[in-house]
């Protein structure tokens, strides 16, 4: 069996020691778009206030605040797939908004580990990338935010 390490989401986010999130930024006005256009040269920009026909994907912060979260108390529907053994009971997980520099908002689950007593609202958030779930080629990876915890306090792990 070949074993391989893949996005889940072809061309939304990067890989490697330092992973980001990938976007669409308008070359008119500047608006940034996540998730970005699946095609640069087949896109326009999603600004009704803009007639611009170019976008170019651009690298978004790796940092943010929390802007809201919440904990998936239910399983959500195909195609999410959980990463425990069939048949094994849902495992809740906590999911996070985290507002980038960039003045966009992105949902995302929350780092393995953490849960919402982890989260609290402009507490600051990183990007890490983790497996989602492995089928049998492989690994599926997926971003996530991961809490940043500053020198002197404790993190609930």
């Amino acid at each position: 069996m070949v074993s391989t390490t893949t996005p889940a989401v072809d061309g939304w986010f990067t890989t490697g020691d330092e992973p980001t999130l990938l976007a669409s930024r308008c070359t008119t006005c500047g608006d940034v778009v996540f998730p970005p256009a699946p095609d640069p040269a087949a896109a326009f920009c999603r600004n009704p206030r803009c007639d611009g026909d170019t976008v170019e994907t651009t690298a978004l912060s790796r940092r943010g605040t929390v802007w809201s979260y919440t904990d998936a108390q239910y399983q959500p529907p195909e195609p999410f797939v959980p990463p425990q053994a069939e048949g094994a009971a849902y495992e809740p997980f906590a999911l996070a908004a985290v507002e980038l520099p960039e003045g966009i908002v992105v949902l995302g689950q929350v780092a393995q580990g953490y849960g919402v007593a982890d989260l609290r609202v402009g507490a600051e958030a990183e990007l890490v990338v983790e497996t989602l779930h492995t089928d049998e080629t492989g690994d599926r990876t997926i971003w996530r935010w991961k809490p940043v915890v500053e020198m002197g306090e404790e993190a609930d792990q």
